[in-house]
């Protein structure tokens, strides 16, 4: 009989942050749709397997779980669901070729692209493309929000919301930041019945005094990266005079799991992301060793990493443990500690992750852990005194350069050329129709192009070099929608206006409930 370890003081919360930009009808592969229905299938589909598993076994508070409008909008999307459901046949049709694979594909002997290789992953990969299709045919047939309504009204995860299509808030005209929110809550609401306490802000960044407009929208919490809090993560803190808390994410935890430089996914038992049959466009291989080259890299072999997940899930368990003793210890009362990630990260960077947090999960609570989401922690008095935050996010060095610096500075004036655009011809369009009772629909896609050219994630992946084509390409091509249409509108051809909005909502038809009249005046 084994005795149950002595329960450690404090709370341990985990928090994942799911985003994509707008995908659908911009391109395919190798960025576009292709991205979205990786992730998908990866991610999501095994994320949502996970929590319904540990739900059934009537746990509470697992995760705070961080959904924003753009990709709940895609996830509930008849186009998406549709192409979501022809890539899954694809994937078990490409599973069926590598398992039936005959030619030699010139690869050396012990290697994952070898013949036979191949059709032993062929095999295992068509057995997972069939569950992934059963489970999306059977269980997502009207998309991901009833599936996620039913978790956050059993109380096994917290909602976490955000403002529309993601834009980085510190840079944008307060009143399209203040729409962008309120809409956000209100898309949160019209999916789930129900609006979220707290949220992730994008990018994790905050200016002094967005506090204030967190709480005039009923924000009560939301996230910022570790520094934000100078590094004292251990209690949430209220932000300057208000009410709003900010919780930290404690480096040293997450870190564990995966940094810029190292974490779990690295590990040698594990399959390789990067490494691709190009014949199948699967991914047969394990990491093998950091130095080792993508056509020497060994075949993938689920037994080895199922030994390395329990290793790493015993190593986690450790580290939260050995964490809230000593956090608790120098603060002198129970102490919080936040581990937080995107939510890509546990299936579609790292193929193991959604099997090692639901074995964690479990593990946690054995070892003496105290697991419990943000607004449990709130609920439970893990909150300090007030601080004053500093401008920051959860960028490269903590600040705002990766949205507002050198590389990116074209960026920054698009976005203030264009808002300031379709903020003075909404405003005008608004007025000459007075009290109407009916929207205007060409105002409403007017904003949403606007909040599309202003989503963050085109500076990041022009900073970060990654896709920065298509990045361009998409700020620029949604800047050019706000223009012709606002265009028009100046020039008196309201007809005109009303063919280019349907024109460009059949491509961003998103965020169906978005409003102008809503636009703070």
């Amino acid at each position: 009989m084994t005795t149950a370890p002595e329960p450690v003081p404090g709370q341990f919360s985990l928090v994942l942050h799911t985003h994509l930009p707008w995908l659908a009808h911009h391109g395919r592969w190798p960025v576009g749709e292709e991205w979205l229905y990786q992730s998908w299938a990866a991610a999501y589909l095994p994320l949502m397997r996970v929590l319904r598993t540990l739900a059934a076994e009537g746990r509470r508070g697992l995760l705070t779980l961080g959904m924003t409008p753009v990709v709940t909008a895609q996830l509930d999307d008849p186009y998406c669901l549709d192409g979501m459901h022809r890539w899954l046949a694809n994937w078990q049709l490409r599973a069926l070729e590598a398992a039936n694979l005959h030619t030699p594909t010139g690869a050396a002997d012990g290697t994952a692209t070898t013949p036979e290789a191949l059709r032993q992953f062929g095999i295992r990969e068509y057995d997972e493309a069939g569950r992934a299709l059963e489970d999306f045919t059977t269980l997502w047939r009207h998309g991901a929000s009833p599936l996620l309504r039913g978790l956050i009204e059993a109380g096994t995860v917290e909602l976490l919301g955000g403002p529309l299509a993601h834009p980085f808030q510190p840079l944008l005209n307060p009143r399209l930041r203040e729409f962008a929110l309120r809409e956000g809550l209100a898309d949160a609401r019209a999916r789930f019945a129900h609006t979220p306490a707290g949220i992730w802000a994008p990018e994790c960044a905050y200016a002094p005094g967005m506090e204030h407009g967190y709480a005039a929208a009923g924000v009560g919490h939301f996230m910022v990266d570790g520094p934000s809090l100078h590094g004292d993560t251990a209690l949430g803190r209220p932000v300057g005079e208000s009410n709003v808390v900010a919780f930290g994410r404690d480096l040293q935890v997450s870190y564990r799991v995966w940094s810029p430089k190292s974490g779990y996914p690295g590990h040698a038992a594990y399959r390789d992301f990067h490494t691709y049959d190009h014949v199948t466009g699967l991914k047969p291989a394990r990491v093998t060793g950091r130095n080792v080259t993508s056509e020497n890299k060994a075949p993938y072999d689920p037994a080895r990493a199922d030994r390395a997940i329990d290793t790493h899930v015993a190593d986690f368990v450790d580290v939260v443990r050995q964490r809230l003793i000593s956090e608790s210890e120098r603060i002198g009362r129970p102490a919080h500690v936040v581990a937080a990630f995107d939510t890509e990260l546990f299936g579609h960077w790292w193929y193991e992750g959604p099997i090692w947090l639901e074995r964690l999960m479990r593990a946690l609570p054995e070892a003496g852990v105290r697991v419990g989401t943000l607004s449990d922690a709130l609920a439970g008095g893990f909150v300090g005194t007030p601080v004053e935050l500093p401008p920051s996010s959860w960028g490269s060095g903590k600040d705002w350069q990766v949205w507002a610096g050198e590389k990116v500075a074209d960026f920054v004036a698009l976005n203030a050329e264009v808002v300031d655009t379709a903020l003075t011809t909404v405003d005008k369009a608004l007025a000459q129709s007075g009290t109407a009772p009916s929207r205007d629909f060409v105002a409403d896609q007017l904003l949403r192009e606007t909040l599309l050219t202003v989503s963050s994630d085109w500076p990041f992946m022009v900073s970060k070099d990654s896709a920065a084509d298509y990045a361009r390409y998409r700020a620029h091509l949604h800047a050019h929608a706000t223009r012709e249409i606002a265009d028009a509108l100046a020039g008196g051809r309201r007809p005109a206006a009303e063919r280019l909005a349907q024109d460009w909502n059949r491509a961003d038809g998103l965020f169906g409930a978005l409003d102008a009249r809503r636009l703070p005046r």
